[in-house]
């Protein structure tokens, strides 16, 4: 456990070293606005790109993985509606607060530490993840709070949606690289390392950057439901995960571990920004964000403990 603490307090040490800049005004709300924007469009994107140009669809996608990380991720996300709901929200607060108790920062955090802490082999599984938070969990919510407003969903909404999906240059990036690998092109020599160069700057640009983020969020509002869907996000999200992928899917042990890791992250900053977008429970949701990432710090080591028998 203490060895694998030790790894993960590099990446942390990055966060936190953020925080103080943001925290002091030596990086401004404004700077990490910047960073964060060249971080999600390119190098992010670079690293995606070239992770899925080494890969096949095969190894990326598996039936009993995906319906595993589903099945989990949706029980979670069922519980916190049900509470929501049981504490008198409304459909669309209650469907924000299920959103943030099973959405982790696969995109910032996750690709990074994850592949460095499990190996390079984790890229597939850790990039199927993330592709169905995007495009099944944040269009649910999306098409939730949307047909709260309206009192139903229309097929402009359902073309917006996926007009919203193939502009995320993330999930570009990967078909991109998807494509390339299924196409058996050749990667030449100065791309491979364009791509290299760029992508690692994803590590410390997404850590730094979220570190900078959260130095504006408070956790003065809302505390008691924050404190909740933090125990959802770190807890029950990834217990539900590997009770599926274990016992139910008997998913492959290594693909497993590496679901169950993602699973333990901490509540995406993304899902602020649906929050703040549609002016739906955004104290609790900020909130989340920074408790759930505050004690990752020690529950994500556990896990990752966990998962590599360590």
């Amino acid at each position: 456990m203490l060895a694998i603490f030790l790894k993960t307090l590099p990446f942390f040490a990055l966060i936190g070293l953020g925080w103080v800049a943001g925290r002091i005004r030596f990086f401004p709300e404004e700077a990490t606005a910047w960073l964060t924007k060249f971080v999600f469009y390119f190098a992010l994107s670079a690293m995606l790109f070239r992770f899925a140009a080494n890969l096949s669809l095969a190894e990326i996608f598996d039936t009993g993985f995906v319906l595993a990380y589903l099945c989990g991720s949706a029980l979670v996300w069922i519980v916190a509606m049900a509470v929501a709901r049981i504490r008198g929200e409304g459909l669309a607060p209650a469907a924000m607060e299920a959103h943030t108790a099973m959405t982790g920062n696969t995109g910032f955090l996750g690709v990074p530490m994850l592949v460095v802490l499990l190996g390079v082999q984790a890229a597939g599984p850790v990039l199927m993840v993330l592709t169905i938070d995007m495009i099944v969990f944040s269009s649910l919510v999306t098409m939730l709070i949307t047909g709260a407003r309206q009192g139903r969903v229309s097929v402009a909404l359902l073309g917006a949606l996926a007009a919203g999906l193939l502009r995320n240059p993330m999930i570009m990036s990967m078909l991109a690289g998807l494509a390339w690998s299924g196409l058996h092109l050749p990667m030449p020599a100065p791309l491979d390392e364009f791509t290299q160069i760029l992508g690692a700057a994803a590590t410390p640009g997404a850590l730094f950057a979220i570190g900078a983020s959260l130095a504006a969020r408070r956790a003065a509002e809302r505390v008691a439901p924050a404190v909740w869907l933090s125990f959802a996000k770190l807890v029950l999200h990834p217990a539900a995960v590997a009770v599926a992928a274990l016992w139910v899917f008997a998913v492959d042990r290594y693909a497993a571990g590496v679901m169950i890791a993602a699973a333990a992250l901490p509540v995406a900053g993304n899902v602020y920004i649906l929050a703040h977008h549609y002016g739906v429970a955004q104290a609790r949701v900020s909130a989340a964000i920074l408790i759930s990432t505050a004690a990752s710090i020690l529950t994500v080591p556990a896990v990752i403990a966990w998962v590599t028998g360590a």
